[in-house]
């Protein structure tokens, strides 16, 4: 099936009409390279978000917690500036990405390593936090790419 689209061009002293064809296909593909990074992403910051809820405990006063509860959200709060700049330009924000969950990765380690003397399960959380963030960044570069090369 062939998608058509029309440009009506200004030459000169006359307009011109040009039609050109694409697959849907080739639609379809375009739309999962720009919407995987959004999606995934979104969906990690809300991850990374579910363990704010750690600050709310029993004996603590409402005002205590909910301070608690805006500190622990900073991460998801920088998360969030990243993608509103990856939304906008998504080659700065596939390099941002990647560059936070590269750095990221040696002390979310470390720090789980000290708490649990496992290095499987210091892996794994690796794997699940900071992870996704470098496939986000890889994603929205390449989503770039093939935005930039659809347009040449």
């Amino acid at each position: 099936m062939l998608i058509y689209n029309r440009a009506i061009i200004y030459k000169g002293s006359e307009y011109k009409s040009i039609t050109y064809t694409k697959s849907k296909d080739m639609a379809t593909k375009e739309m999962i390279t720009l919407w995987s990074p959004r999606i995934l992403c979104i969906g990690a910051i809300l991850f990374v978000s579910m363990f704010a809820l750690d600050s709310f405990e029993p004996g603590i006063p409402l005002s205590q917690q909910l301070i608690n509860f805006s500190i622990h959200l900073i991460p998801t709060y920088v998360l969030l500036a990243l993608l509103i700049v990856a939304w906008k330009w998504q080659f700065v924000g596939g390099i941002l990405f990647t560059v936070v969950g590269i750095i990221m990765s040696p002390f979310v380690y470390s720090m789980n390593l000290h708490r649990t003397h496992s290095v499987w399960t210091s892996l794994m959380i690796v794997l699940m936090i900071t992870v996704p963030f470098i496939v986000v960044g890889i994603l929205f570069i390449l989503s770039h790419f093939m935005k930039k090369k659809q347009k040449d």
